[in-house]
């Protein structure tokens, strides 16, 4: 059980940071630090859109519009550490 708990914590550790990595190239694409024209920076946001998107998306229908800013991947963070410890707890 402990083997699955390990991998059950490594996959939401790695995905939260996945979050955040998603958050900071949107961050600096907007601000024009980045250039989403060059080959990695595009590549990298694809991918980090493309997986972080599909878990963002339903949150963000269901919180109310804040004016640009989007308080989604912060949300999904709380929840992630949420069953993170739920699943420790009831299971570790």
């Amino acid at each position: 059980m402990n083997a699955v708990l390990f991998l059950i914590d490594t996959v939401i550790r790695i995905y939260i940071w996945l979050l955040i990595g998603a958050a900071i190239v949107s961050w600096l694409v907007n601000f024009d630090i980045l250039n989403p024209r060059q080959r990695l920076v595009a590549t990298i946001g694809e991918f980090l859109y493309r997986i972080t998107e599909p878990a963002l998306r339903p949150i963000r229908r269901l919180l109310p519009h804040l004016g640009g800013i989007d308080i989604s991947p912060v949300v999904l963070i709380l929840a992630l550490l949420f069953v993170q410890r739920l699943l420790f707890d009831l299971l570790g």
